[in-house]
């Protein structure tokens, strides 16, 4: 009888060190990418400085999950192009294709929302590489169209929405 306590107690202390050792699951983070309904944005297209903030925001969602452990962040430069070609909001699933392309298990996307330079809205989706299915959503209003309204935003998403624990989990009451 002891033997078999053991042998049970030793499996699962080995089941769990193999659990504890599992690769994170392969993320593919695309750029963001930027829809404008300002009237300056009607008037005078897109700005440098906010494409440089678009390209950033995607570099600072990338390091911040990275860091955090829970994934492993693969390197989109081999898609890069073709995703930058498409609306990845809006291609019917190229986005999934393209992070497929790259072996990921799941892929991120995002879009700022420009409704001026004093209201902006900065949303992120990640989706399930195999199914497609959308796993998560995260939004934060940002105030200013600076480099740090840009970083802070980005910032809170990913701290306290997507690493959040129990983040997209039912809420009970």
């Amino acid at each position: 009888m002891r033997s078999a306590f053991a042998f049970a107690v030793s499996l699962l202390v080995v089941s769990a060190a193999a659990a504890a050792r599992a690769e994170p699951p392969k993320l593919a983070v695309f750029d963001l990418e930027m829809i404008d309904t300002s009237l300056q944005g009607e008037v005078s297209g897109p700005r440098s400085d906010e494409q440089a903030r678009l390209l950033r925001a995607g570099d600072q969602v990338r390091k911040e999950l990275a860091d955090s452990g829970k994934f492993r962040v693969l390197d989109i430069a081999p898609v890069n192009a073709a995703a930058h070609g498409s609306n990845l909001q809006a291609c019917g699933g190229c986005d999934v294709k393209l992070a497929g392309e790259l072996g990921a298990d799941l892929v991120m996307t995002g879009v700022v929302q420009k409704v001026s330079n004093l209201i902006l809205n900065i949303n992120l989706y990640l989706r399930d590489v195999h199914s497609g299915q959308l796993l998560a959503a995260a939004s934060a209003d940002m105030r200013g169209n600076t480099d740090e309204s840009w970083s802070r935003a980005t910032d809170y998403l990913v701290r306290n929405r997507l690493l959040a624990p129990n983040y997209g989990a039912p809420q009970t009451r």
